[in-house]
């Protein structure tokens, strides 16, 4: 996994991305559950405002000496635990007195114990401190009461101040001339009995108390508190439900846009890659004209640039090479001439040593004309012309070749089954050769080719017992004209260039060639890669 991360762009900037949105779920699911919680204190704070402020209101009213006694009295039938504190005596943090002094209800929970709620009474000298278990019948009927001997303490317009300044703390509080709709007969007959009715509404999970309250006019007034609404949170699952299609929808959405620039640059590195195999006339689209587009138009350039200069490179090497023919071959003439007139042995020596030397001329002059030509094909994308190798055949026409010039060499051809190869077959045995030559030159006494067929690849080796190839000069021995020891090589007939012309033919073909040490003979041991690839049809 951390190399593929590595090795890829998209990969690496999409898991960033897809943590991003795993860190973003995290924070919104906190942030969910934060928006939750504050709702719900909030509607716990609007339940306990209006019975705290009926209470607080009600205390106040009363002498100081009175309000414990009035307590008391209320505690039992409230089925609750009022108590009340001098504000100096408690000890309150900065948050909790300033929602106070605001005229606020605090509400805490406290887990088994219930909730304990505070309020200041009207002049801040004192706080009222009530302690619930949970929410009984019992409480609710009390606070009913509690409201209708309130409420009855004063007619008209005073009645309908204290109805409108109980109905802004939150809960619905109404006060009509008409009997609540939806009761029965027995509920209404409770209520004529001065019975408080509560009655359950399970499909807005609400509740409403109702209560008949007499009027000095001898008609009778009914009070409806609520409906009282339950807390509704949002359900898990639907949170999770909602943050997930967010997720998925911003998953798409950023994996549609890392793509599509992924893909611009996979085929930006495709191109290269192409470019860096030889062939030059390889061009990116394109498409438009933001970053990407600048890079591919810079990139085509530079591609144009190269291709144009390599051309020139190649057309000169091969006009270079094609002129020095005629001069080697008057020279050539020359000599021979010279030859055909005298007798003198010692003129003949040097004779033959000029002939040998224009003869390794004429060597180098071919070797540059093949590796231009390769070079120049190269340039150019020329296609092969591929054929169907055996190359078991192939080794052993180039050891029947190399074979008389060294005859001091054993050469051997490892044993295995046959392998085949689709590839230009004068290119590919050109190479094979040059590497088996290069071997004679540095064997003691033995060449050994090996042959692998392997599912998506050939692989050709050849191993020497010589003294092998430095560490260090493993990738310099593949430069034209490259020489580890410049005078042995001079003596043993190499000009330099057989190994680069290998590299080449391995390129064209979409291989590679490699050297490290052999492993059974001690020496060098150069290696062909070729990938199978279909056969051209004739």
């Amino acid at each position: 996994m951390r190399r593929a991360l590595a090795d890829s762009t998209f990969l690496r900037v999409y898991v960033l991305l897809a943590l991003a949105l795993l860190l973003t779920f995290g924070l919104a699911l906190l942030g969910l559950a934060m928006v939750d919680q504050v709702r719900r204190e909030h509607h716990r704070e609007q339940l306990a405002d209006a019975p705290m402020r009926l209470l607080v209101e009600k205390l106040a009213e009363l002498p100081r000496d009175e309000r414990e006694a009035w307590l008391e009295r209320r505690a039992e039938r409230l089925d609750m635990t009022p108590t009340l504190y001098p504000v100096d005596s408690l000890v309150l943090n900065y948050f909790d007195r300033t929602r106070l002094e605001s005229g606020r209800v605090l509400v805490s929970f406290r887990g088994e114990h219930g909730w304990r709620l505070q309020r200041l009474l009207p002049g801040g000298d004192w706080l009222l401190e009530i302690d619930l278990a949970g929410l009984s019948e019992q409480q609710l009927r009390g606070l009913t009461e509690l409201f209708g001997e309130w409420l009855s303490e004063v007619q008209g317009a005073e009645r309908q101040q204290r109805l409108e300044w109980v109905s802004g703390a939150g809960i619905p509080v109404t006060l009509t001339d008409r009997a609540p709709e939806g009761l029965d007969a027995r509920q209404l007959s409770r209520l004529a009995e001065g019975e408080v009715v509560i009655r359950l509404l399970p499909g807005r999970w609400s509740i409403t108390m109702y209560l008949e309250l007499p009027d000095t006019d001898g008609e009778a007034r009914w009070l409806a508190i609520g409906p009282v609404q339950a807390f509704e949170p949002m359900p898990g699952s639907l949170q999770l439900l909602l943050l997930m299609i967010l997720l998925g929808v911003l998953a798409v959405i950023i994996y549609l846009i890392v793509r599509g620039v992924e893909a611009r640059m996979a085929r930006l590195e495709l191109a290269a890659t192409r470019i860096a195999g030889g062939r030059l006339d390889t061009r990116v689209k394109v498409e438009s004209g933001d970053f990407l587009g600048r890079l591919g138009m810079a990139f085509n350039g530079m591609a144009t640039q190269v291709q144009s200069l390599l051309r020139a490179q190649q057309d000169m090497i091969r006009a270079v090479s094609h002129e020095l023919r005629t001069p080697v071959a008057r020279i050539r003439f020359a000599v021979q001439m010279v030859e055909d007139m005298t007798d003198d042995p010692a003129i003949r020596r040097q004779l033959e040593g000029i002939d040998g030397d224009i003869e390794e001329l004429d060597g180098l002059i071919d070797e540059i004309l093949t590796y231009a030509r390769l070079g120049n094909e190269s340039v150019n994308s020329m296609e092969m012309d591929t054929s169907l190798v055996d190359c078991r055949a192939m080794a052993e026409r180039v050891i029947e070749t190399l074979s008389p010039l060294h005859g001091h060499l054993r050469f051997e051809l490892a044993g295995g089954d046959e392998v085949e190869i689709s590839a230009d077959p004068r290119y590919l045995q050109r190479a094979l050769q040059n590497l088996v030559a290069n071997a004679c030159r540095h064997a003691r006494s033995r060449v050994l080719i090996r042959l692998h067929s392997e599912p998506h690849l050939v692989r050709l080796d050849v191993e020497d017992d010589g003294p092998g190839v430095p560490v260090s000069e493993r990738l310099e021995v593949f430069k034209p004209f490259a020489r580890l020891d410049d005078s042995r090589t001079r003596s043993s007939g190499g000009y330099g260039l057989g190994l680069s012309i290998v590299q080449k033919v391995m390129t064209w073909h979409g291989g590679s060639v490699a050297v490290d040490d052999s492993p059974q003979l001690g020496g060098a041991r150069f290696t062909l890669l070729l990938p199978r690839r279909p056969v051209t049809p004739a």
